[in-house]
């Protein structure tokens, strides 16, 4: 540790060190809209494709680190130039257009360099350029890589809107007369440069990677432009200093080892991201499961409830799980209030009726929409019915309810159940002295029960003989029966006739 410390603080040292993570931050600013825009292959090209830029600066300015920016600018346009006429002219397929220009591009360079240095007293060697030479970053180098880097974050912000549009919504960006193909060439632009900063740190081939990888890694993060931006920002940065630690310990280039090291992150972030890593949508998928597994406990349940045994070995032969694991769904159900256990018997609660309810009334609802508007045939509608009872929000269900006419019958004959839901008119709104009728359709089965218990059959007429704020009287075929409020406001009547009214 001491002789790392030792050797940051030399003066070669702090500029490689700088240069590279201001490299990491303008690679990882730009690298956002060159993900989100599907360009990494032209990317690619255009980091290969400025070596004859290099090879012509350097006949007409020598060894210049300007001459080399304008040199590398020049080619890197005149490559989208190319790629952008083939594939417009000639009609030739985007990849295949990039792919021809900018081997070509890179071809020509890679020849133009080994002729120069087969002169006597010239020096100017491939592989520096290719996989970069952090370690020989001169004070002009660094200048200009802080320039680049400066320009590419105000082009960003500056231009903002405009990058964020023609990213999402090219069609729209051109009906308010932003001109896409424009903001192309401004990326290719602000592309060049950065390909030209990032020759010393990484060389050409590997600034792909910083370009893509701490892009891609801030996209797993969020789903935010501004805050991908922000993060790829961090994450290049950080990949481009630990790299170059790394380098230094291990005495390796610092140019693959920054991109080992942004990979690495990647990967982590791939694994551990809360929204989008392979472990977190492992666990939402494995909840998931236990949700509709639990689920189909519940309508099992209401299916057994309904023939009147709701018997542990048959919910075993209907669920086909171990005894353990059913044991363990129905101590969870249990103690969120949707069943009730007594020993060996099992019911259902009014929480847990009513959303078994909705999923069996799901399911033959999706049935018949299956058989009637897609044209499928009953053998063929239980297992898409089975998946899908579990996804469908009570809206899309009462808007498929409302486009098949509210049938009473799924395709195998078996009975809708009725939306569980609140009355619209309950029998505590009724007054002393009215006479109401209770509906036959209850909003759920237990209420039915109920009613049932204390004599007030579907279709029977009552009373209302007193009323309190705790409890209301009727009187019904001689018999006075009290209903709690609790009951009464979820008790559906349908006819009523009001006597207090005409007294």
């Amino acid at each position: 540790m001491d002789q790392l410390i030792e050797i940051f603080q030399q003066v070669w040292a702090i500029r490689a060190l700088i240069a590279s993570m201001l490299v990491g931050i303008m690679c990882g600013i730009l690298g956002c809209f060159i993900v989100l825009r599907n360009m990494a292959l032209i990317g690619d090209a255009l980091s290969h494709a400025i070596l004859p830029g290099i090879v012509v600066a350097f006949v007409l300015f020598g060894y210049s680190t300007l001459g080399f920016f304008l040199g590398s600018v020049i080619a890197g346009l005149l490559t989208a130039v190319g790629i952008t006429w083939i594939q417009q002219k000639i009609k030739t397929k985007n990849d295949a257009a990039i792919g021809i220009v900018f081997t070509a591009m890179f071809a020509v360079g890679v020849i133009g360099i080994s002729w120069i240095s087969k002169e006597q007293g010239v020096h100017l060697d491939l592989k520096d350029f290719l996989f970069g030479n952090v370690l020989g970053v001169s004070d002009e180098d660094l200048y200009l890589t802080l320039g680049i880097t400066i320009y590419v974050i105000l082009s960003v912000f500056l231009f903002y809107r405009y990058l964020f549009i023609s990213t999402f919504q090219p069609v729209i960006a051109e009906t308010m007369g932003i001109s896409t193909r424009l903001i192309h060439y401004f990326i290719m632009l602000l592309l060049s440069f950065a390909v030209v900063a990032s020759l010393r740190t990484v060389g050409v081939i590997l600034v792909v990677a910083m370009l893509i990888t701490p892009a891609s890694t801030a996209l797993l993060l969020s789903h935010r432009l501004k805050a991908v931006i922000f993060l790829a920002a961090i994450i290049g940065m950080i990949s481009a200093f630990l790299g170059l630690v790394c380098a230094v310990v291990f005495e390796t280039t610092p140019g693959p080892a920054m991109a080992v090291v942004a990979t690495a992150i990647y990967l982590l972030v791939a694994l551990f991201s809360p929204s989008r890593g392979l472990i977190s949508r492992y666990y939402h998928k494995r909840k998931e499961e236990r949700r509709i597994r639990k689920e189909d406990i519940l309508k099992q349940v209401f299916r057994l409830q309904r023939e009147g045994n709701v018997a542990l070995d048959l919910l075993l032969d209907k669920l086909a799980i171990t005894p353990k694991k059913l044991n363990r769904y129905l101590r969870n159900l249990q103690s969120r209030g949707y069943i009730l256990l007594q020993e060996n018997a099992i019911s259902l609660s009014e929480s847990g009726y009513e959303q078994a309810n909705r999923l069996v009334r799901a399911h033959r609802l999706w049935e018949t929409y299956l058989v009637d508007q897609i044209g499928l045939n009953e053998e063929q509608i239980h297992e898409e019915a089975e998946k899908y009872e579990h996804l469908l929000t009570e809206e899309i269900l009462d808007e498929v309810d409302q486009e098949l006419g509210f049938p009473k019958t799924d395709p195998h004959g078996s009975p809708i159940p009725s939306k569980a839901s609140m009355p619209l008119e309950s029998l505590w709104n009724t007054q002393q002295g009215d006479e109401v009728e209770i509906a036959p359709d209850q909003p759920n089965q237990l209420i039915a029960a109920d009613l049932w218990k204390m004599g007030l059959m579907p279709g029977s007429f009552a009373i209302v003989a007193e009323k309190n704020e705790e409890q209301i009287t009727l009187e019904s075929d001689g018999q006075k029966i009290i209903v709690t409020r609790s009951l009464a406001n979820k008790v559906n009547t349908t006819r009523r006739i009001s006597h207090s009214s005409s007294d």
